[in-house]
Protein backbone atom coordinates (compact mmCIF):
# COMPACT_ATOMS: atom_id res chain seq x y z
CA UNK A 1 0.00 0.00 0.00
CA UNK A 2 3.25 2.22 0.21
CA UNK A 3 3.04 3.41 -3.33
CA UNK A 4 -1.00 3.95 -3.73
CA UNK A 5 -2.65 7.65 -3.38
CA UNK A 6 -5.90 7.74 -2.26
CA UNK A 7 -8.77 10.38 -3.07
CA UNK A 8 -8.09 12.21 -0.07
CA UNK A 9 -4.23 13.15 -1.28
CA UNK A 10 -5.72 13.04 -4.72
CA UNK A 11 -7.04 16.48 -3.84
CA UNK A 12 -4.12 17.82 -2.47
CA UNK A 13 -0.91 16.14 -2.96
CA UNK A 14 1.66 18.38 -4.23
CA UNK A 15 4.49 15.90 -5.89
CA UNK A 16 4.10 12.72 -7.92
CA UNK A 17 7.32 11.02 -7.30
CA UNK A 18 7.13 7.11 -7.01
CA UNK A 19 3.45 7.04 -7.44
CA UNK A 20 2.03 4.01 -8.24
CA UNK A 21 -1.38 3.32 -10.13
CA UNK A 22 -4.16 2.01 -7.87
CA UNK A 23 -7.46 0.15 -8.51
CA UNK A 24 -9.19 -0.11 -5.11
CA UNK A 25 -12.43 -2.53 -5.34
CA UNK A 26 -15.68 -1.12 -2.87
CA UNK A 27 -15.51 -4.84 -1.15
CA UNK A 28 -12.00 -4.02 0.39
CA UNK A 29 -12.46 -0.55 1.39
CA UNK A 30 -15.59 -1.67 2.92
CA UNK A 31 -13.66 -4.04 4.74
CA UNK A 32 -11.00 -1.48 5.74
CA UNK A 33 -13.30 1.34 6.29
CA UNK A 34 -16.43 0.25 7.76
CA UNK A 35 -19.20 0.07 4.84
CA UNK A 36 -22.55 -1.14 5.45
CA UNK A 37 -23.05 -4.64 4.27
CA UNK A 38 -24.37 -4.95 0.80
CA UNK A 39 -28.33 -5.32 2.02
CA UNK A 40 -28.37 -2.23 3.67
CA UNK A 41 -29.15 -0.24 1.38
CA UNK A 42 -29.21 3.46 0.93
CA UNK A 43 -33.17 5.42 0.88
CA UNK A 44 -32.55 7.61 -1.99
CA UNK A 45 -34.76 10.85 -2.95
CA UNK A 46 -34.42 12.24 -6.60
CA UNK A 47 -35.90 15.53 -7.48
CA UNK A 48 -36.10 16.30 -10.58
CA UNK A 49 -36.82 13.33 -13.53
CA UNK A 50 -36.15 15.10 -16.67
CA UNK A 51 -33.81 13.07 -18.85
CA UNK A 52 -30.95 13.58 -16.60
CA UNK A 53 -32.55 12.96 -13.46
CA UNK A 54 -33.95 9.01 -14.99
CA UNK A 55 -30.50 8.54 -15.99
CA UNK A 56 -29.49 9.57 -12.11
CA UNK A 57 -32.37 7.17 -10.68
CA UNK A 58 -30.66 4.62 -13.41
CA UNK A 59 -27.04 5.04 -12.85
CA UNK A 60 -28.65 4.30 -8.48
CA UNK A 61 -30.51 1.61 -8.78
CA UNK A 62 -28.45 -0.52 -6.67
CA UNK A 63 -29.72 1.34 -3.96
CA UNK A 64 -33.35 1.95 -2.09
CA UNK A 65 -35.39 4.62 -4.54
CA UNK A 66 -37.44 5.82 -1.91
CA UNK A 67 -38.80 8.49 -2.81
CA UNK A 68 -39.59 10.04 -6.59
CA UNK A 69 -40.54 13.75 -7.33
CA UNK A 70 -40.68 16.48 -9.92
CA UNK A 71 -42.87 19.90 -10.75
CA UNK A 72 -44.55 17.81 -13.45
CA UNK A 73 -46.13 14.81 -11.87
CA UNK A 74 -46.72 12.82 -15.13
CA UNK A 75 -42.84 12.64 -14.71
CA UNK A 76 -43.35 11.41 -11.32
CA UNK A 77 -46.15 8.94 -12.71
CA UNK A 78 -44.22 7.82 -16.00
CA UNK A 79 -40.77 7.03 -13.41
CA UNK A 80 -43.32 5.28 -10.99
CA UNK A 81 -43.43 2.03 -13.27
CA UNK A 82 -39.85 1.56 -13.00
CA UNK A 83 -40.03 1.84 -9.19
CA UNK A 84 -43.41 1.06 -8.01
CA UNK A 85 -42.60 1.17 -4.15
CA UNK A 86 -41.64 5.09 -4.70
CA UNK A 87 -43.45 7.53 -2.61
CA UNK A 88 -44.31 10.31 -5.54
CA UNK A 89 -44.20 14.01 -5.03
CA UNK A 90 -44.61 17.09 -6.87
CA UNK A 91 -42.92 19.47 -3.97
CA UNK A 92 -39.44 18.43 -2.45
CA UNK A 93 -40.58 20.18 0.88
CA UNK A 94 -43.28 18.10 1.74
CA UNK A 95 -41.45 15.03 0.61
CA UNK A 96 -38.55 16.28 3.22
CA UNK A 97 -41.57 16.87 5.86
CA UNK A 98 -42.97 13.49 5.41
CA UNK A 99 -40.09 11.27 4.65
CA UNK A 100 -37.39 13.37 6.86
CA UNK A 101 -36.47 10.25 9.11
CA UNK A 102 -36.51 7.42 6.56
CA UNK A 103 -34.16 10.02 3.49
CA UNK A 104 -30.22 8.60 3.72
CA UNK A 105 -29.69 10.84 0.43
CA UNK A 106 -31.05 13.13 -2.14
CA UNK A 107 -30.29 13.34 -5.91
CA UNK A 108 -31.05 17.10 -7.27
CA UNK A 109 -31.37 17.12 -11.11
CA UNK A 110 -33.72 20.03 -11.27
CA UNK A 111 -33.27 23.46 -13.38
CA UNK A 112 -29.95 25.30 -12.09
CA UNK A 113 -31.50 27.83 -9.70
CA UNK A 114 -33.48 25.61 -7.16
CA UNK A 115 -30.14 23.32 -6.68
CA UNK A 116 -28.75 25.39 -3.82
CA UNK A 117 -32.41 25.32 -1.82
CA UNK A 118 -33.12 21.90 -2.62
CA UNK A 119 -29.52 20.57 -1.33
CA UNK A 120 -28.97 22.95 1.49
CA UNK A 121 -32.28 21.84 3.47
CA UNK A 122 -30.72 18.80 2.78
CA UNK A 123 -27.50 18.87 3.93
CA UNK A 124 -28.98 20.94 7.10
CA UNK A 125 -31.18 17.43 7.43
CA UNK A 126 -28.22 15.52 7.60
CA UNK A 127 -28.53 13.68 4.16
CA UNK A 128 -26.15 13.18 1.71
CA UNK A 129 -26.77 14.91 -1.50
CA UNK A 130 -25.65 14.21 -5.38
CA UNK A 131 -26.09 17.79 -7.57
CA UNK A 132 -26.08 18.28 -11.03
CA UNK A 133 -23.71 20.87 -12.36
CA UNK A 134 -23.67 23.25 -12.55
CA UNK A 135 -23.82 23.33 -8.73
CA UNK A 136 -25.31 26.38 -8.24
CA UNK A 137 -26.62 29.35 -10.01
CA UNK A 138 -24.79 32.19 -8.20
CA UNK A 139 -21.68 32.10 -6.36
CA UNK A 140 -22.81 32.48 -3.22
CA UNK A 141 -24.50 29.49 -3.47
CA UNK A 142 -22.05 27.23 -3.78
CA UNK A 143 -19.96 28.97 -1.38
CA UNK A 144 -22.67 28.28 1.34
CA UNK A 145 -23.01 24.36 -0.04
CA UNK A 146 -19.08 24.13 0.08
CA UNK A 147 -19.32 25.67 3.93
CA UNK A 148 -22.84 23.64 4.91
CA UNK A 149 -20.94 20.13 3.13
CA UNK A 150 -17.96 20.83 5.68
CA UNK A 151 -20.00 21.46 8.74
CA UNK A 152 -22.68 18.50 8.42
CA UNK A 153 -20.24 16.01 7.16
CA UNK A 154 -22.38 14.98 4.40
CA UNK A 155 -21.38 12.97 1.41
CA UNK A 156 -21.76 15.42 -1.79
CA UNK A 157 -21.04 15.01 -5.22
CA UNK A 158 -21.13 17.20 -8.20
CA UNK A 159 -22.75 15.59 -11.16
CA UNK A 160 -19.69 16.19 -13.77
CA UNK A 161 -18.73 12.77 -14.55
CA UNK A 162 -15.82 13.41 -16.39
CA UNK A 163 -14.28 13.82 -13.01
CA UNK A 164 -14.06 10.25 -12.20
CA UNK A 165 -13.10 9.14 -16.11
CA UNK A 166 -9.29 8.50 -16.24
CA UNK A 167 -8.54 11.26 -18.97
CA UNK A 168 -8.67 13.53 -15.99
CA UNK A 169 -6.23 11.48 -14.06
CA UNK A 170 -4.08 11.16 -17.18
CA UNK A 171 -4.16 15.23 -17.34
CA UNK A 172 -3.09 15.56 -13.96
CA UNK A 173 -0.16 13.21 -14.11
CA UNK A 174 1.65 14.44 -17.17
CA UNK A 175 1.13 18.07 -16.05
CA UNK A 176 2.29 17.46 -12.64
CA UNK A 177 5.11 15.35 -13.66
CA UNK A 178 6.30 18.58 -15.54
CA UNK A 179 5.86 16.84 -19.12
CA UNK A 180 4.78 20.30 -21.18
CA UNK A 181 6.30 22.77 -17.96
CA UNK A 182 5.06 26.09 -17.07
CA UNK A 183 1.80 26.32 -18.20
CA UNK A 184 0.70 30.26 -18.31
CA UNK A 185 -2.19 29.99 -20.74
CA UNK A 186 -5.32 27.78 -21.29
CA UNK A 187 -8.08 27.87 -23.83
CA UNK A 188 -11.34 26.05 -23.62
CA UNK A 189 -14.58 25.68 -25.67
CA UNK A 190 -17.97 23.81 -26.33
CA UNK A 191 -20.10 23.93 -29.60
CA UNK A 192 -23.46 24.79 -26.78
CA UNK A 193 -25.60 26.38 -27.01
CA UNK A 194 -27.64 23.67 -28.91
CA UNK A 195 -31.00 25.67 -27.85
CA UNK A 196 -32.44 29.29 -28.53
CA UNK A 197 -30.74 31.80 -26.56
CA UNK A 198 -30.83 35.69 -27.07
CA UNK A 199 -34.60 35.82 -26.01
CA UNK A 200 -37.10 38.54 -25.31
CA UNK A 201 -39.53 37.71 -22.08
CA UNK A 202 -43.04 36.71 -24.02
CA UNK A 203 -45.75 38.98 -23.92
CA UNK A 204 -49.03 36.63 -24.46
CA UNK A 205 -50.13 34.41 -21.88
CA UNK A 206 -50.69 30.80 -21.71
CA UNK A 207 -52.71 28.57 -19.56
CA UNK A 208 -50.50 26.47 -17.00
CA UNK A 209 -50.87 22.85 -17.46
CA UNK A 210 -52.61 21.41 -14.54
CA UNK A 211 -49.87 18.48 -14.04
CA UNK A 212 -47.31 21.08 -12.91
CA UNK A 213 -46.58 23.26 -10.00
CA UNK A 214 -45.37 26.57 -11.27
CA UNK A 215 -45.15 27.82 -8.30
CA UNK A 216 -42.83 25.06 -7.06
CA UNK A 217 -40.84 25.55 -10.52
CA UNK A 218 -40.37 29.01 -10.16
CA UNK A 219 -39.06 28.27 -6.31
CA UNK A 220 -37.08 31.14 -5.15
CA UNK A 221 -36.43 32.63 -8.54
CA UNK A 222 -38.67 36.02 -9.18
CA UNK A 223 -42.37 35.22 -10.08
CA UNK A 224 -43.19 35.11 -13.87
CA UNK A 225 -46.25 34.02 -15.29
CA UNK A 226 -46.35 30.38 -17.21
CA UNK A 227 -44.72 29.82 -20.90
CA UNK A 228 -43.89 26.64 -22.67
CA UNK A 229 -40.57 28.61 -23.64
CA UNK A 230 -39.23 27.72 -20.27
CA UNK A 231 -39.65 24.41 -19.80
CA UNK A 232 -39.07 21.64 -19.83
CA UNK A 233 -35.54 22.24 -21.59
CA UNK A 234 -34.70 25.71 -22.74
CA UNK A 235 -34.64 27.03 -19.11
CA UNK A 236 -30.75 26.88 -19.59
CA UNK A 237 -31.17 30.23 -21.46
CA UNK A 238 -33.17 31.77 -18.90
CA UNK A 239 -30.80 33.94 -16.72
CA UNK A 240 -33.66 33.49 -13.73
CA UNK A 241 -33.71 29.74 -14.01
CA UNK A 242 -30.32 28.77 -16.29
CA UNK A 243 -26.43 29.25 -16.95
CA UNK A 244 -26.25 28.99 -20.57
CA UNK A 245 -23.33 27.30 -22.44
CA UNK A 246 -21.48 27.82 -19.45
CA UNK A 247 -23.41 26.19 -17.31
CA UNK A 248 -24.24 23.67 -19.04
CA UNK A 249 -20.91 22.32 -20.31
CA UNK A 250 -17.50 24.33 -18.48
CA UNK A 251 -18.27 21.94 -15.38
CA UNK A 252 -17.34 19.02 -17.35
CA UNK A 253 -14.54 20.98 -19.55
CA UNK A 254 -12.93 23.13 -17.47
CA UNK A 255 -12.73 20.43 -14.53
CA UNK A 256 -9.14 19.01 -15.86
CA UNK A 257 -7.71 22.83 -16.00
CA UNK A 258 -9.05 23.97 -12.33
CA UNK A 259 -7.70 20.36 -10.61
CA UNK A 260 -4.45 19.96 -12.16
CA UNK A 261 -3.44 23.82 -11.95
CA UNK A 262 -4.57 24.24 -8.56
CA UNK A 263 -6.86 26.94 -8.91
CA UNK A 264 -9.01 28.71 -6.55
CA UNK A 265 -10.43 32.19 -7.06
CA UNK A 266 -9.44 34.21 -9.97
CA UNK A 267 -8.02 37.73 -9.30
CA UNK A 268 -9.46 39.52 -12.45
CA UNK A 269 -12.23 38.56 -14.99
CA UNK A 270 -13.41 40.06 -18.16
CA UNK A 271 -16.40 39.07 -20.87
CA UNK A 272 -17.23 39.75 -24.32
CA UNK A 273 -20.13 38.43 -26.38
CA UNK A 274 -22.85 38.73 -29.11
CA UNK A 275 -25.58 40.61 -28.29
CA UNK A 276 -27.25 40.61 -24.56
CA UNK A 277 -30.42 41.41 -23.20
CA UNK A 278 -31.60 41.44 -19.80
CA UNK A 279 -33.25 38.11 -19.78
CA UNK A 280 -30.98 35.18 -21.44
CA UNK A 281 -27.48 33.79 -22.13
CA UNK A 282 -25.91 35.63 -25.92
CA UNK A 283 -25.82 33.39 -28.28
CA UNK A 284 -21.78 33.14 -28.11
CA UNK A 285 -19.53 34.81 -25.53
CA UNK A 286 -15.57 34.40 -24.34
CA UNK A 287 -14.57 34.70 -20.39
CA UNK A 288 -11.50 35.33 -19.61
CA UNK A 289 -10.29 34.36 -16.02
CA UNK A 290 -6.62 35.33 -14.57
CA UNK A 291 -5.39 33.31 -11.85
CA UNK A 292 -2.70 34.29 -9.35
CA UNK A 293 0.98 32.32 -9.01
CA UNK A 294 0.36 29.32 -6.53
CA UNK A 295 2.79 26.72 -4.79
CA UNK A 296 5.27 24.98 -6.76
CA UNK A 297 4.14 20.83 -7.32
CA UNK A 298 7.30 19.15 -7.17
CA UNK A 299 9.68 20.92 -9.21
CA UNK A 300 7.04 22.54 -11.46
CA UNK A 301 5.91 26.47 -11.15
CA UNK A 302 2.42 27.37 -11.04
CA UNK A 303 2.80 30.88 -12.06
CA UNK A 304 0.10 33.11 -13.26
CA UNK A 305 -2.03 31.51 -15.71
CA UNK A 306 -5.15 33.00 -18.11
CA UNK A 307 -7.97 30.33 -18.20
CA UNK A 308 -10.21 31.85 -21.57
CA UNK A 309 -13.38 30.13 -22.42
CA UNK A 310 -15.28 30.38 -25.16
CA UNK A 311 -18.69 29.15 -26.64
CA UNK A 312 -21.68 29.38 -29.61
CA UNK A 313 -19.16 28.74 -32.47
CA UNK A 314 -15.94 31.22 -30.76
CA UNK A 315 -12.98 28.70 -30.77
CA UNK A 316 -9.80 29.91 -29.67
CA UNK A 317 -6.76 30.16 -32.58
CA UNK A 318 -5.86 26.86 -34.44
CA UNK A 319 -2.49 25.48 -32.66
CA UNK A 320 0.01 24.64 -36.11
CA UNK A 321 1.09 22.14 -34.18
CA UNK A 322 -2.02 19.99 -34.72
CA UNK A 323 -2.09 17.28 -37.88
CA UNK A 324 -4.05 18.84 -40.75
CA UNK A 325 -7.74 17.76 -41.00
CA UNK A 326 -7.70 16.78 -37.41
CA UNK A 327 -10.39 18.68 -35.17
CA UNK A 328 -9.59 20.67 -32.39
CA UNK A 329 -10.97 18.96 -29.05
CA UNK A 330 -13.95 16.56 -29.72
CA UNK A 331 -17.72 17.69 -30.89
CA UNK A 332 -18.65 18.80 -27.38
CA UNK A 333 -15.34 20.55 -26.77
CA UNK A 334 -11.80 20.84 -25.75
CA UNK A 335 -9.12 21.94 -23.42
CA UNK A 336 -6.16 23.25 -24.98
CA UNK A 337 -2.82 23.84 -22.20
CA UNK A 338 -0.15 25.86 -23.41
CA UNK A 339 3.04 25.17 -21.67
CA UNK A 340 6.64 26.31 -21.92
CA UNK A 341 7.99 22.76 -23.33
CA UNK A 342 4.93 20.88 -25.06
CA UNK A 343 1.13 21.98 -25.82
CA UNK A 344 -1.48 19.24 -24.14
CA UNK A 345 -5.30 18.72 -25.81
CA UNK A 346 -7.86 16.56 -24.74
CA UNK A 347 -12.09 16.66 -25.70
CA UNK A 348 -14.97 17.06 -23.21
CA UNK A 349 -14.86 15.30 -20.23
CA UNK A 350 -10.90 15.23 -20.29
CA UNK A 351 -11.26 12.73 -22.97
CA UNK A 352 -8.09 11.49 -24.96
CA UNK A 353 -5.44 13.63 -23.94
CA UNK A 354 -2.81 13.83 -26.37
CA UNK A 355 0.71 16.06 -26.63
CA UNK A 356 0.91 18.33 -29.57
CA UNK A 357 4.54 16.86 -30.06
CA UNK A 358 3.57 13.08 -30.43
CA UNK A 359 5.05 12.22 -27.25
CA UNK A 360 3.17 9.78 -24.67
CA UNK A 361 4.49 10.50 -21.28
CA UNK A 362 5.18 7.42 -18.85
CA UNK A 363 4.59 9.70 -15.34
CA UNK A 364 3.27 7.99 -12.30
CA UNK A 365 0.11 7.52 -11.84
CA UNK A 366 -2.54 8.49 -9.70
CA UNK A 367 -5.46 6.78 -8.46
CA UNK A 368 -8.45 5.99 -10.86
CA UNK A 369 -11.80 5.49 -9.86
CA UNK A 370 -12.95 2.04 -10.36
CA UNK A 371 -16.61 2.61 -8.92
CA UNK A 372 -18.04 4.97 -11.82
CA UNK A 373 -19.18 8.36 -10.60
CA UNK A 374 -22.45 7.41 -8.98
CA UNK A 375 -20.73 4.12 -7.21
CA UNK A 376 -18.08 6.03 -5.91
CA UNK A 377 -20.95 8.94 -4.10
CA UNK A 378 -22.83 5.66 -3.05
CA UNK A 379 -19.39 4.31 -1.32
CA UNK A 380 -19.08 7.49 0.19
CA UNK A 381 -22.34 8.23 1.49
CA UNK A 382 -22.29 4.49 3.57
CA UNK A 383 -18.65 5.32 5.16
CA UNK A 384 -18.19 7.12 8.54
CA UNK A 385 -17.90 10.67 8.29
CA UNK A 386 -13.99 10.03 10.43
CA UNK A 387 -13.03 7.78 7.97
CA UNK A 388 -14.56 8.80 4.68
CA UNK A 389 -12.52 8.91 1.50
CA UNK A 390 -14.09 12.35 -0.05
CA UNK A 391 -15.81 11.55 -4.10
CA UNK A 392 -13.80 13.02 -6.81
CA UNK A 393 -16.26 15.65 -7.34
CA UNK A 394 -17.11 16.44 -3.22
CA UNK A 395 -18.54 20.01 -2.72
CA UNK A 396 -14.91 20.83 -1.38
CA UNK A 397 -13.55 21.18 -4.82
CA UNK A 398 -16.48 21.25 -6.63
CA UNK A 399 -17.37 24.41 -5.03
CA UNK A 400 -14.72 26.54 -5.43
CA UNK A 401 -14.64 25.00 -8.80
CA UNK A 402 -18.35 26.13 -9.90
CA UNK A 403 -17.42 29.43 -8.53
CA UNK A 404 -14.88 29.50 -11.26
CA UNK A 405 -17.87 28.73 -13.85
CA UNK A 406 -20.34 30.94 -12.66
CA UNK A 407 -18.31 33.82 -11.99
CA UNK A 408 -17.99 33.55 -15.96
CA UNK A 409 -21.90 34.63 -16.14
CA UNK A 410 -21.40 37.48 -14.08
CA UNK A 411 -18.41 38.62 -16.12
CA UNK A 412 -20.54 38.51 -19.08
CA UNK A 413 -23.89 39.88 -17.64
CA UNK A 414 -21.40 43.36 -16.24
CA UNK A 415 -19.33 43.16 -19.49
CA UNK A 416 -20.80 46.95 -20.28
CA UNK A 417 -18.13 48.26 -18.27
CA UNK A 418 -15.81 47.31 -21.07
CA UNK A 419 -12.95 47.10 -18.11
CA UNK A 420 -11.10 44.02 -16.53
CA UNK A 421 -12.54 43.35 -12.59
CA UNK A 422 -10.91 42.69 -10.08
CA UNK A 423 -12.10 39.83 -7.97
CA UNK A 424 -12.03 39.66 -4.02
CA UNK A 425 -12.56 35.87 -3.83
CA UNK A 426 -12.09 35.54 -0.15
CA UNK A 427 -14.80 38.27 0.36
CA UNK A 428 -16.81 37.60 -2.91
CA UNK A 429 -17.07 41.02 -4.47
CA UNK A 430 -15.54 43.38 -7.28
CA UNK A 431 -12.83 45.96 -5.36
CA UNK A 432 -12.80 47.94 -9.09
CA UNK A 433 -16.24 48.99 -9.24
CA UNK A 434 -16.93 52.59 -8.56
CA UNK A 435 -20.32 53.92 -7.33
CA UNK A 436 -20.51 55.61 -11.08
CA UNK A 437 -20.54 52.47 -13.02
CA UNK A 438 -23.41 51.61 -14.98
CA UNK A 439 -23.84 48.34 -16.84
CA UNK A 440 -26.04 48.70 -19.76
CA UNK A 441 -28.22 45.78 -21.63
CA UNK A 442 -30.94 45.69 -24.27
CA UNK A 443 -34.65 45.48 -22.42
CA UNK A 444 -35.93 41.82 -22.25
CA UNK A 445 -38.98 43.29 -22.34
CA UNK A 446 -40.46 43.34 -25.86
CA UNK A 447 -42.86 46.35 -25.91
CA UNK A 448 -39.96 48.03 -24.90
CA UNK A 449 -37.04 46.16 -27.04
CA UNK A 450 -35.44 48.95 -28.45
CA UNK A 451 -34.43 50.91 -25.18
CA UNK A 452 -31.69 49.79 -23.62
CA UNK A 453 -31.50 49.82 -19.55
CA UNK A 454 -29.02 51.14 -17.26
CA UNK A 455 -28.18 49.16 -14.08
CA UNK A 456 -25.92 50.99 -11.16
CA UNK A 457 -23.27 48.44 -11.44
CA UNK A 458 -22.64 47.67 -7.79
CA UNK A 459 -26.19 46.70 -7.00
CA UNK A 460 -26.23 44.22 -10.39
CA UNK A 461 -22.95 42.34 -9.55
CA UNK A 462 -23.78 41.88 -6.08
CA UNK A 463 -27.46 40.81 -7.07
CA UNK A 464 -25.42 38.44 -9.89
CA UNK A 465 -23.44 36.54 -6.75
CA UNK A 466 -26.28 36.47 -4.52
CA UNK A 467 -29.49 37.19 -5.49
CA UNK A 468 -32.65 37.73 -3.31
CA UNK A 469 -34.90 34.48 -3.09
CA UNK A 470 -38.63 35.08 -3.91
CA UNK A 471 -40.51 35.60 -0.31
CA UNK A 472 -41.31 32.02 0.90
CA UNK A 473 -38.06 30.70 -0.45
CA UNK A 474 -34.93 30.70 1.85
CA UNK A 475 -31.11 29.23 2.18
CA UNK A 476 -29.87 28.04 5.28
CA UNK A 477 -27.66 29.81 6.83
CA UNK A 478 -23.99 28.03 8.25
Amino acid sequence: MKNQINRREFLSKTTMASISISIIPSTAMGKVLGYKAPSDKLNLAFVGLGPKGINNARDCASENILALCDVDITKVKSLSEKYPSAKQYSDWRKMYNELSKSIDAVVVSTPDHSHAIIAAHAITQGKHVYVEKPLTLTVYESRLLTQLASKYKVATQMGNQGASADGVRQICEWIWDNQIGEIREVHTWTNRPTWPQNLLRPIEFAPTPETLDWDCYLGPAPFRPYHPCYTPFNWRAWWDFGTGALGDMACHILDPVFRALKLKYPTWVTASSTKINTETAPHAEMVHLIYPERKKIGKLNLPEVKVTWYDGGFLPERPFELSEGKIMGDPNGGVLFVGSKDKLMCGCYGAKPFLLSGRTPNSPKVMRVAEGHHKDWIRACKESSEHRIPCYSDFEIAGPFNEMVVMGVVAVRLQSLNKWLKWDGENMRFSNINNTDVITTSNGNPSVAQKNVEENAQQAALRFINYNYREGWTLPKV
